[in-house]
């Protein structure tokens, strides 16, 4: 049970996650899905369907820079609309982990 837990946190902060990585800089699919599999354990295949969401939403941008070696790459730019909705899930954030860190203060 406690894995499912996990797992169900991991995605309930994962947009919340792109975005701040994507607020610090542009960035290509691959390089975002490592990032997240080494931080907090999440992989390639949430992912790609995250972004398309993201992107359907107007949070993210992306264009097509040549890559060395291989086929140009999409990357990933967060927009005036993702930085909007970083604002508000950090504050959201931080909201629910004061109520959380109150309440299992509380505990005997």
């Amino acid at each position: 049970m406690a894995e499912s837990i996990q797992t169900q946190l991991r995605k309930g902060v994962l947009e919340l996650c792109v975005l701040t990585l994507l607020s610090r800089g542009d960035s290509y699919g691959y390089e975002i899905a490592s990032r997240l599999m080494q931080e907090v354990g999440m992989g390639e295949g949430t992912i790609y369907p995250l972004m398309r969401r993201m992107q359907d939403d107007g949070q993210v941008s992306t264009y097509l820079q040549e890559a060395p070696g291989g086929p140009p790459r999409k990357y990933y730019r967060i927009t005036e609309t993702g930085r909007a909705t970083l604002k508000a899930q950090r504050e959201e954030w931080k909201n629910f982990m004061t109520s959380i860190e109150k309440m299992l203060g509380d505990a005997p």
